[in-house]
């Protein structure tokens, strides 16, 4: 998994509707990242979690989903989903970011470095600790 310290560069991508997003992480800057799969059990017992984390955050957190394959059709129609989702760029993005398991919360500050990194389901506890301000 990635570690703390290590930088998310900026990367381009499109949104679950097909827009193009780029992602940067300024200076200043606060961003959590949630690696996630469409058909993982831990994942979609973390989404109601990362969802009630989100409506909670400061407003000054940017939160981004990451969605890592390929979603089976309906699948937006059988789960919610409170924060925006990307897909990922692809395999080179994952690999050059360590990222080879989900669910993976990741807080990214200024200048795309890793400030704390969550690998697996976790507590509302350390969830508010990654959402902190």
């Amino acid at each position: 998994a990635p570690a703390k310290g290590d930088i998310v560069r900026a990367f381009e991508t499109t949104t679950i509707d097909g827009q193009l997003q780029k992602v940067a992480f300024p200076k200043g800057s606060k961003t959590v990242l949630v690696f996630f799969l469409s058909g993982c059990p831990a994942c979609h017992k973390m989404i109601p979690e990362w969802n009630r984390a989100y409506e909670r955050r400061p407003k000054q957190l940017r939160v981004m989903g990451v969605l890592m394959d390929q979603e089976p059709p309906g699948f937006w129609s059988t789960i919610s989903i409170q924060f925006p989702v990307l897909r990922s760029p692809g395999r080179e993005f994952l690999r050059a970011l360590n990222v080879n398991r989900a669910p993976l919360t990741l807080r990214v500050v200024g200048g795309g470095e890793i400030e704390d990194v969550a690998l697996g389901q976790i507590d509302p506890i350390r969830l508010g600790e990654l959402f902190r301000p």
